[in-house]
């Protein structure tokens, strides 16, 4: 049977992998609806309203399952790690409270008045308050990714009779990795949402949706994606750089390096051995990793031997890292080859919508491969040099842990299939009903109160 402490590892890998999910949505589809809201503003074009509207609720429903798989994430800092909270608790306690104080009571308060405020405030009230979830939104991103930066590289503290005490929050907020994780995240989430925005509009689009909003919607999605992927990858670069100045036994299993050397090799496929410590089936580049890593081809990459038992397990690290760069390639090329598509035809032809109805959830695959690079390679060590993962873990016995696990797995697969069947009924309902006329935008009072009749689509909105 698995022990407590692989358990306890595998039960908040599934937490944090399902509530990653939700965030990596709403954060940057939260500036996508202040963008669809500002053009209504600008123009008084109701197609912009119809798209606000429909991506307005789906942000909602998205919102209300990151808020609950958060919470109960949350829970299990006391339940299955009170080794983490009682040595570096002065350290996360105030940062998940800063997360709370100013993000989360923000976008929950103000999601009130963008979800049923329509109709009962002036318009540019209710444009201030979808500004303030957006913000937010970042701010929740900010206060996390502090957290879980001093995590990989922490500084600004000391430690007394074995207790983390903090020095200086400004240290231990803008710790050596924080920017590049930062950026590397927010761009993320705005690959994830310009890909999720513009899958669910082409699944309109299939289904014969004859409006507008659909197709600027997917315009929109699609011209992200392409402006983001490229600076996604340059982020991912000096990111790569900073993580192998201060963990370099995480690149060295990204990379299936085992041995120190000049002119190490980019292995675009190998099956790491971790008993004998070497590759099999090996497809190199010769000298690549060290010039990327260095930029030098002679460039010296630390190995895995290097640090004996003070380095993670390098196959999980070693594939998730494939799978999030060849994730990231693919989006490259669906993002570019539809934007041209765009350019050359004006409309997509069906397999190119077919093709983004697949990529809907591409970033996801592309998040939760990099949260386990990011998670697995600083292992063993859940706070970097300071506390170990076997020191943090509960005492409970493993049958308890085994059972509140499959609990989770239960309700998370329940949670999910539900969740991706009210988006397909959502995009289905929205082929066929009119939430509005073309010469009444702001009827209804709320985005809870539409009408459940199909209406006709109007001339100004269907060309």
């Amino acid at each position: 049977m698995l022990d407590t402490l692989i358990l306890s590892r595998i039960q908040f890998a599934a937490n944090i992998s399902f509530h990653i999910l939700f965030p990596t949505i709403t954060i940057a589809l939260a500036w996508i609806i202040v963008f669809f809201k500002l053009r209504y503003d600008q123009t008084n074009n109701p197609v912009w309203m119809r798209a606000y509207r429909f991506w307005v609720k789906i942000f909602a429903l998205t919102f209300a399952l990151g808020v609950v798989s958060g919470i109960t994430m949350s829970f299990q800092f006391g339940t299955n790690w009170p080794g983490f909270m009682a040595q570096v608790g002065n350290i996360a306690g105030p940062l998940l409270g800063y997360e709370v104080l100013t993000a989360f009571f923000l976008e929950a308060t103000f999601l009130g008045i963008m979800l049923f405020g329509i109709n009962r405030v002036p318009s540019k009230v209710h444009t201030f308050s979808a500004f303030v979830v957006a913000i937010g939104t970042t701010l929740s991103a900010f206060w996390i990714i502090a957290l879980n930066s001093w995590m990989q590289t922490p500084s600004g503290f000391e430690i007394r009779d074995g207790v983390a005490y903090p020095e200086s929050w400004l240290a231990i907020i803008f710790n050596a990795s924080f920017p590049y994780r930062l950026t590397h995240m927010l761009l993320a989430s705005g690959l994830t949402a310009a890909f999720f925005v513009a899958g669910i509009s082409a699944y309109r689009i299939l289904k014969g949706d004859p409006k507008r909003a659909p197709r600027l919607a997917l315009k929109t999605g699609l011209i992200l994606a392409a402006v983001f992927i490229p600076i996604q990858i340059f982020v991912g670069d000096l990111h790569g750089l900073n993580t192998f100045e201060y963990q370099p036994q995480k690149v060295a299993a990204m990379e299936g390096v085992w041995e120190t050397e000049r002119g190490a090799p980019l292995l675009l496929f190998a099956i790491p051995d971790g008993k004998e410590k070497t590759n099999h089936f090996e497809i190199a580049i010769p000298k690549m990793a060290s010039l990327i890593l260095t930029h030098e081809l002679d460039g010296e990459v630390r190995g895995i031997n290097e640090f004996p038992g003070d380095h993670p397990p390098v196959a999980p690290v070693f594939f998730a890292f494939r799978i999030m760069v060849g994730m990231g390639l693919l989006m490259l090329a669906v993002a570019w080859g539809g934007c041209y598509l765009l350019w050359k035809r004006k409309e997509l032809p069906r397999w190119a919508l077919k093709t983004l109805v697949g990529m809907t959830f591409a970033g996801w695959v592309a998040t939760l491969a990099g949260w386990y690079v990011t998670e697995i390679g600083r292992q063993p060590w859940l706070v970097t040099g300071v506390l170990k993962t076997a020191d943090a873990v509960t005492q409970l016995p493993p049958s308890h842990i085994g059972f509140s696990l499959t609990l989770y797995l239960i309700v998370y697969v329940i949670l999910l299939y539900a969740y991706i069947h009210t988006l397909k009924v959502m995009a289905l309902k929205s082929v066929k009903v009119e939430e509005f006329e073309t010469q009444e935008p702001l009827a209804g009072g709320s985005l809870t109160n539409l009408p459940h009749s199909t209406q006709k689509s109007t001339k100004g909105d269907s060309q």
